[in-house]
């Protein structure tokens, strides 16, 4: 009787796993199929080139090389980095004020939280053809108040002066909404507490904000910051709409150019390519949320 209960716990242990193991299957399956398993093919095609008549043929890292030496490349990956640096502090600090806002008790405030959050939910391409509207020139919203205040039309997605600062405003106007709801959903989790002993000490608005409210939201912000870069890299919809990549690629983002490249220059290996360098950023940025700045956000 003493040997033959490990040898229950044993099984009942083996049991427990395997349940575990099986309602994890469908998620493993999919997230293997249509995650894992692309980026490994990405990765092995990266190392051939298309052929001209004939099958494709492994050329090892002439791509890469290539790549380093396509002009284009480097501009695109710095309207990127403009872009990221540009889109990310913008959105978060919006995206703060308005949920600062949003969390008092003022009147209307259901409506504004509504009203903030609405660009959220509007679909891509709605939101392109919205602030197409507003840049046409001539016929643009904002040609018109220029207009209206005796100044000259402009062309805004034309001029590559201005068109990637448009692009800009376009993006933190549609996700400052979003990042929002992540900021008043942690403003209302700080005990009230700390706001009754800091108005008995004297503290000010603005003492208390910014010694004891954004301390407490800064893994919130890791977090809207980890994904607002990541959205950084992805915008492709918008683009399609608005500018093609121009004028002369000053708008083009880099997964745009991978998209160019695939579908309208049809070399998918070179794509491919471009696609490994593009989750090889990423994946930079995610190990350094998790390896580094999430330790040191949470004081481990």
């Amino acid at each position: 009787m003493i040997s033959a209960r490990p040898k229950t716990a044993k099984r009942l242990r083996w049991a427990a796993n395997a349940n575990a193991w099986l309602l994890l299957l469908p998620a493993l399956v999919l997230l293997a199929t249509f995650t894992h398993y692309p980026i490994l093919a990405t990765l092995y095609h990266s190392f051939f080139s298309l052929g001209r008549s004939g099958p494709a043929t492994f050329v090892g890292i002439e791509n890469y090389q290539a790549m380093l030496e396509d002009d284009v490349f480097w501009q695109v990956l710095r309207n990127n980095l403009v872009f990221a640096l540009a889109t990310v502090p913008a959105s978060i600090a919006l995206a703060l004020l308005m949920a600062v806002w949003v969390d008092r008790k003022i009147t209307g405030r259901s409506f504004l939280r509504l009203a903030f959050f609405t660009p959220t939910v509007l679909p891509m391409i709605a939101v392109a053809n919205i602030w197409l509207f507003f840049y046409t020139p001539d016929y643009g919203l904002l040609d018109q108040i220029l207009r209206f205040f005796g100044f000259s039309g402009h062309n805004w997605l034309g001029d590559p002066g201005t068109v990637m600062t448009c692009l800009i405003v376009m993006v933190v106007w549609k996700e400052a909404g979003f990042f929002m709801i992540f900021y008043l959903a942690a403003l209302q989790t700080i005990p009230p507490e700390l706001k009754e002993a800091a108005s008995v000490e004297g503290a000010g608005r603005w003492y208390f904000f910014r010694r004891v409210t954004l301390p407490l939201l800064m893994p919130t912000t890791l977090f809207i910051s980890i994904n607002a870069l990541i959205n950084s890299f992805k915008l492709v919809d918008q683009l399609v709409i608005m500018t093609k990549g121009g004028p002369n690629n000053a708008s083009s983002l880099l997964l745009y150019y991978i998209y160019e490249v695939a579908f309208n220059f049809w070399d998918t290996t070179y794509a491919a390519t471009l696609t490994v360098t593009l989750i090889a950023i990423l994946a930079v940025i995610a190990i350094t949320k998790f390896v580094y700045l999430d330790r040191r956000i949470h004081y481990q």
